[in-house]
């Protein structure tokens, strides 16, 4: 251990100082090794996760139509039928009026709020469906009928 005196000498002061001016900063040449790697990385990362998006947007809709189609069998379990293609989702969140009738409609509704689709478009509801005793779905990405990959509707006939 140095003592005292010794660290306070002019040599040991020097030497610190001489070190503190060689370590002061990082070089041109290190910034740039650093920023191609992290450019290298981006390009190869980013397609991948870009890639991707239109790939989670039709889970989500799967998803939504799934939990749509939920509710709609509760409230068929509570009122006996389906809401009408005009009386329409809404009616999972609040008591719907013309017929039919809702006569035990869960006064907590059936879902919180309509969600819309991943292309932030409402979802579409008919009843009497033609897949089914109903159809709710997403047009997809091109927000109309049919369509195919990305654009394809996703509806509770077509969900895994």
């Amino acid at each position: 251990m140095k003592s005292p005196s010794s660290i306070k000498s002019p040599s040991f002061m020097k030497s610190l100082a001489s070190t503190k001016e060689k370590s002061s900063g990082f070089t041109l040449i290190e910034i740039m090794v650093v920023l191609v790697i992290l450019g290298m990385l981006v390009a190869a990362i980013a397609p991948q996760i870009l890639g991707r998006t239109d790939q989670a947007k039709v889970t989500v809709a799967k998803q939504d139509v799934r939990t749509l189609s939920n509710a709609l069998d509760l409230y068929k379990l509570d009122n006996f039928s389906y809401p009408s293609t005009e009386q329409g989702l809404q009616a999972l969140v609040t008591k719907p009026s013309g017929f039919p009738e809702a006569k035990n409609w869960n006064s907590d509704g059936y879902i919180q709020r309509l969600p819309k689709d991943p292309w932030d478009r409402d979802y579409v509801y008919i009843s009497p469906g033609v897949n089914g005793p109903f159809d709710v779905y997403s047009q997809g990405a091109d927000g109309q009928d049919g369509g195919e990959g990305y654009d394809a509707d996703v509806g509770n006939w077509n969900v895994e």
